[in-house]
């Protein structure tokens, strides 16, 4: 994972995109435009923000005020070759560290330090089960390190970490599909689906063959099953795009997609965090606060998305409202899925950190 810096007009420091808010627009709305302007950059911006850091900004009157500023993760799909501010400034990707590293504000680098999953130990190149997998469905390179996670014995932490890693492959496929209609998508995310299957089955046979397991046998199958509902209700939403032919996407179904792709960033940090469970209780536990939350954000945007679609729709157009409602029903299921992914993590912790 990296983060993309630019540099302050006058100071040169490197900084995050920001800015004022135009009137009636939504923060996360300010954000992705702040970042196209200043960083020349597109992509699909979580309405759920990170958290809030503040800084003392300099006025061209001389006055020198403190300013809050709100946080807010942008997956880039796109960066332009020509922007509004690009020869005011310089942009750079950093790893996280570097970009913790590289800002001057504490309370930001803490939030960028948050932000980044927990070092994964170097995977041992093996042929195994995801080999297979991976092989078949044609992996991209971005997530192809996934397929060297699953030892020959089946580790339990090594397939949850596989799984949630498939679950971010799909979530950010979803996510390209509602913002730029490209039906190859749709395949990306069954054959993420198919992966997943074969990770459960995995599981599922390792849980029957083990004799001391991890966690509780009950807590493993609902753990790895509540991460396969996601998946599954990923596939159910492009199946129902397919199927109705829908190219269009309304700005809510994005809003939701872009808080399903930071779920199962989450997700996928959580996962390594289990094998010790002592230390990382607390760490664990804000994880699994942040996906609560994010659900309940995902039910305003969902509920004000299909009121927006009653009242444009209604009985005009009573079949495409059905439509849009199908839709905004599994997007809400994938939410509600990562919410439940939340709870068996919060179980585990307590019964056994």
């Amino acid at each position: 994972m990296r983060v993309l810096l630019v540099t302050s007009r006058e100071t040169k420091r490197w900084v995050i995109p920001k800015g004022n808010l135009d009137k009636g627009e939504a923060p996360h709305a300010g954000a992705a435009r702040e970042a196209e302007e200043e960083a020349g950059v597109l992509g699909l911006v979580c309405p759920t923000s990170l958290g809030s850091y503040r800084y003392r900004k300099r006025r061209r009157n001389g006055a020198s005020l403190m300013i809050d500023v709100e946080v807010f993760p942008l997956a880039v799909s796109q960066e332009l070759d020509s922007w509004k501010e690009q020869s005011e400034r310089e942009r750079r990707w950093f790893s996280l560290p570097e970009a913790a590293a590289a800002v001057e504000e504490p309370d930001l680098r803490e939030l960028i330090r948050s932000f980044g999953p927990s070092e994964m130990k170097a995977a041992i190149r093996r042929t195994d089960l995801l080999s297979t997998v991976a092989e078949k469905s044609k992996v991209n390179r971005m997530f192809g390190w996934f397929q060297r996670l699953l030892p020959k014995t089946g580790n339990f932490f090594d397939m949850f970490e596989a799984h949630a890693r498939t679950v971010t492959a799909g979530a950010d496929a979803l996510a390209r599909l509602l913002q730029d209609g490209n039906r190859d998508h749709i395949q990306e995310v069954i054959e993420r689906e198919h992966d997943a299957d074969d990770i459960i089955r995995e599981v599922l046979r390792t849980v029957r063959e083990t004799f001391l397991t991890p966690f509780d046998r009950g807590a493993i199958i609902s753990l790895i099953g509540s991460m396969d509902d996601a998946i599954d209700e990923m596939q159910a939403a492009v199946q129902a795009i397919d199927l109705y032919e829908v190219t269009e996407f309304e700005q809510e179904m994005k809003d939701m997609a872009a808080i399903i792709v930071d779920a199962s960033r989450i997700t996928a940090e959580a996962m390594p965090l289990l094998r010790d469970l002592g230390s990382n209780g607390g760490r664990l536990h804000e994880l699994t606060e942040r996906l609560v939350r994010m659900e309940s954000h995902a039910d305003e945007i969902h509920t004000a998305g299909l009121k927006r679609a009653f009242k444009e729709l209604g009985p005009e157009d009573a079949l495409r409202f059905s439509v849009q409602r199908e839709i905004y029903k599994h997007l809400e299921r994938i939410v509600d899925a990562f919410e439940d992914v939340a709870n068996e993590i919060d179980g585990i912790v307590v019964d056994h950190a």
